[in-house]
């Protein structure tokens, strides 16, 4: 009975914290260059607590909690903007800026000017290129696919475009911002830069009100499963109990 409770528990807390990736996930369907996030799920296993390996503990001990999450790098939709300080990537790559807490990463090319022509997010954040900060001298801005930007004819710096190997663990910085293991990133072979389209959020909100469907289920069902053993128990320490003695 212990082994079945501590299963549902487990569940429960596992389902909750999934509710909580979906639900965030849902929230920035129409965020420009959010990348959603999917559960990660494994087992605490019997043996790992030393308990006997029998064929009792592998059947009822093998509780599932939720790992963490993992980035979806699927390609999202590109809107035209029509604007030329709004960039798309197209490919796997990120944009650098520079934060008060170090480089981050992001797909949101939503760009502007400062007051003293700097290259910035909308946050504020420079935006780096392959020798720092980018400057822009007034007039007219084109930005070619390898990300190398004009003014006025004249080459005034070149985007930092970043990728990384597969497997790395991006960690969402909140915004639209992501950040890295050290020196995991490399210059990006595969990506070319779209001037005047912003990336759309790659979250299916179809999909993802199903999985949070799902989820509920699967909560309201653990808290019935937990809610019954609970029962049980108060009914063992009542009745059971008192006749050992």
């Amino acid at each position: 009975m212990d082994s079945g409770y501590y299963a549902a528990c487990t569940a429960l807390v596992s389902r909750t914290q999934a509710l909580d990736t979906i639900a965030n996930n849902l929230a920035n369907a129409s965020t420009v260059g959010y990348r959603a996030q999917h559960n990660q799920f494994s087992s605490v296993l019997a043996q790992a607590s030393g308990a006997p390996d029998s064929d009792l503990n592998q059947a009822i001990n093998n509780y599932g909690i939720l790992s963490g999450t993992m980035l979806d790098e699927s390609q999202g939709a590109l809107q035209k903007t029509g604007n030329n300080l709004d960039l798309a990537i197209q490919g796997s790559g990120f944009f650098v800026v520079q934060t008060a807490g170090g480089p981050m990463y992001t797909r949101d090319g939503s760009f502007q000017l400062s007051s003293k022509g700097q290259l910035i997010t909308s946050t504020g954040d420079p935006v780096m290129g392959d020798k720092g900060a980018i400057s822009l001298p007034p007039g007219s801005v084109s930005i070619s696919p390898d990300g190398t930007i004009s003014s006025n004819g004249a080459v005034a710096g070149k985007l930092k475009l970043v990728s990384f190997p597969a497997g790395t663990n991006l960690t969402s910085a909140g915004e639209t911002y992501y950040s890295a293991p050290p020196n995991s990133e490399a210059a990006s072979t595969d990506s070319t830069v779209k001037q005047g389209m912003l990336e759309s959020s790659n979250v299916n909100p179809v999909t993802s009100m199903v999985e949070l469907i799902t989820a509920q289920r699967s909560a309201e069902m653990m808290q019935r499963e937990l809610s019954m053993y609970s029962s049980e128990m108060d009914k063992t320490a009542t009745q059971d109990l008192p006749k050992i003695s």
